[in-house]
């Protein structure tokens, strides 16, 4: 008989579930340059970006054949192109890509009314308890990747565990139409071993502050202490901590609305020239604009948040009748709040939020001129 030893706080966490949870994480594919390899069958099999393909094009989306050549979203388009001379770049169609979205989201509805959707294509589901009473998580994975291929032509990964850590970890590992499960018996064994830049929630400036305190894997952040990682990382440090034990207790929020949505950059050294500033706020703007199109959030606010040198911290911020939408108008808004003030010293990072949602249901104050 074999025995699994299992770390004693991961031990209690399971032992405080009436029943383990079976959470599955769906990821779709390349979505948005599937969509149009589908749509367009002439761009099969071809190194395909969505995005604008000018100089100050930035990359939305790239597909499996580009992303050989180091093509990422979020990349300009100048070096895209530097990467991969023969890339092809396509207009997105993002009322397309609700269109099909929305049948992804009926099929996980059909299993259980616990679903999460994170942005336009990948969601959480809770299958602890699921509507067509099927005692296998992974039973269920590979039937709604079966769905979606039938009902949309496109292929999905799907990564199963006991909390939403791990399955969007493991939706990761064998993409793209890939399946990873973690069973509890294999989870401390999996966290170990795992490389902490792969951890969600463990963004590049922090995994290289963890490499320069000989953090590398799962089992370096579980020798360190919660006040240790808490003076360390501040707010996030019990997160680190827990989820170095593979707890995560967050439930999976079918209601969850998202409040806003935003990015940040830290440079690599510190900026004081006004106008170099804003010609770096370019990438930032072209960033949020990409995650605003993926989330399908609409909002009024967009805040500017500054961090100085000495790590003093301010926000600026402008709310709008009509939405904040758009690279021109977010790099106006941004640059606007930029010059509100005189900076007080040099700057380290900048960040851009959209906040004050929008609901679709109401109706829109147009600006009028009269």
């Amino acid at each position: 008989m074999r025995l699994f030893l299992i770390d004693s706080g991961l031990f209690k966490y399971l032992q405080s579930m009436n029943e383990v949870r079976k959470i599955i994480h769906i990821d779709m594919d390349a979505f948005f340059a599937s969509v149009e390899q589908l749509d367009h069958p002439q761009l099969r099999n071809k190194p395909i970006a969505v995005g604008g393909g000018g100089d100050r094009g930035v990359v939305a989306a790239a597909s499996y054949e580009a992303r050989k050549f180091g093509v990422r979203s979020a990349m300009s388009s100048k070096i895209a192109k530097k990467r991969c001379p023969q890339l092809i770049f396509v207009r997105g169609r993002h009322d397309r890509y609700k269109e099909v979205s929305n049948r992804i989201m009926s099929i996980f509805y059909e299993f259980t009314d616990l679903v999460e959707p994170l942005s336009i294509d990948e969601a959480f589901l809770d299958v602890t308890h699921n509507k067509k009473n099927l005692p296998s998580a992974s039973t269920i994975a590979k039937e709604i990747k079966k769905r979606i291929k039938e009902e949309t032509g496109l292929t999905a990964s799907a990564g199963i565990s006991v909390n939403k850590f791990l399955a969007k970890i493991a939706s990761d590992i064998n993409k793209p139409n890939g399946l990873f499960v973690i069973p509890p018996k294999e989870v401390e064994g999996f966290i170990e071993n795992l490389q902490i830049d792969k951890f969600f929630g463990v963004g590049k400036v922090t995994a290289d502050k963890m490499h320069k305190l000989g953090i590398f894997k799962g089992k370096d952040l579980k020798k360190k202490s919660i006040t240790d990682l808490s003076r360390l990382f501040g707010k996030n440090g019990s997160y680190y901590y827990h989820i170095a034990r593979g707890i995560d207790e967050r439930p999976v929020n079918p209601n969850r609305i998202r409040k806003s949505v935003g990015t940040e950059h830290t440079y690599q050294s510190d900026l004081i020239d006004t106008n170099e500033i804003k010609k770096d706020l370019q990438s930032t703007t072209k960033s949020l604009v990409l995650r605003l199109e993926k989330s399908a959030f609409k909002g009024r606010t967009l805040t500017l948040k500054l961090k100085y040198s000495n790590f003093e911290q301010e926000t600026r911020s402008r709310t709008l009748l009509q939405t904040v939408e758009g690279e021109a108008m977010i790099q106006q808004l941004a640059e606007e709040l930029l010059d509100q003030e005189e900076l007080k010293t040099s700057i380290r990072l900048i960040g851009l939020t959209v906040s004050n949602r929008i609901d679709e249901s109401e109706p829109l104050q147009l600006t009028i001129d009269f």
